[in-house]
């Protein structure tokens, strides 16, 4: 019993490693003008954040209350920002 909610916890914490990790490297690749153009924060801004978000995220697990945060923050860029300032790139509606 234990054995499968510690596997499910493992698989869960990974996969929401790899959702920070994708939010900070497509943060990266995005010209810092795009942000302003989409009517969002500053590239800057939503680097910190999910450079931070990463750190907590390292550094927690996604169900604390810092790991909810850390989680939340990079689910609000990848569902929100990206699309964003993928648009005002000219990048369509594709993920």
């Amino acid at each position: 019993m234990f054995g499968a909610s510690n596997a499910l916890i493992w698989v869960i914490d990974v996969a929401v490693l790899v959702l920070q990790v994708w939010a900070v490297l497509d943060c990266v690749t995005r010209p810092t003008e795009a942000f302003v153009a989409a009517g969002k924060l500053t590239k800057p801004a939503w680097l910190a954040i999910t450079v931070v978000a990463l750190l907590l995220g390292l550094i927690t697990l996604p169900f604390q209350l810092f790991g909810i945060v850390a989680t939340v923050a990079s689910i609000v860029y990848v569902v929100d920002v990206r699309p964003a300032v993928k648009e005002v790139q000219g990048g369509g509606s594709r993920w």
